[in-house]
């Protein structure tokens, strides 16, 4: 059990600060690049702020453990969005112009894994939410 937790903590706390950082990258390297490179993929160019604004505030929320299903649910869909918008015509390695979509199905796996068995270990929602060992509010 105690395996189980420690592994799914370090899936968390990676992922987590993986997107933390791509969210911050967008925003570094200027957001209007990646407003403009959404419209020119046919997206509307102000998902470039929620994507990013997702990114960041879901790293951070699964960093600290809070709230990690919904969380890792979103990063999730943004990850298929991802997949099948931009990467499933570029292959899975890539086309030597661009990589390919292994790393978003590796980030998608890691979401998956966190919204079906959650991290309670080192958890800001165990905190929050105290709750007895099988996720039952503790009596006060």
């Amino acid at each position: 059990m105690l395996k189980n937790e420690i592994g799914a903590l370090i899936l968390r706390v990676t992922l987590g600060a993986l997107f933390l950082i791509h969210g911050i990258v967008k925003f570094q390297g200027g957001i209007e690049n990646i407003v403009g490179w959404f419209e020119s993929i046919g997206l509307p160019g102000f998902m470039a702020y929620g994507v990013a604004l997702v990114e960041i505030v879901g790293g951070i929320a699964l960093i600290i453990g809070l709230a990690t299903r919904l969380v890792s649910a979103l990063l999730g869909l943004l990850m298929i969005g991802a997949i099948l918008k931009v990467k499933l015509a570029i292959g899975l390695l890539g086309n030597g112009q661009m990589a390919g979509y292994e790393l978003d199905l590796a980030f998608l796996a890691m979401a998956v894994y966190l919204v079906i068995n959650g991290s309670k270990l080192f958890s800001l929602s165990k905190i929050i939410y105290k709750r007895d060992s099988k996720g039952l509010p503790k009596a006060a």
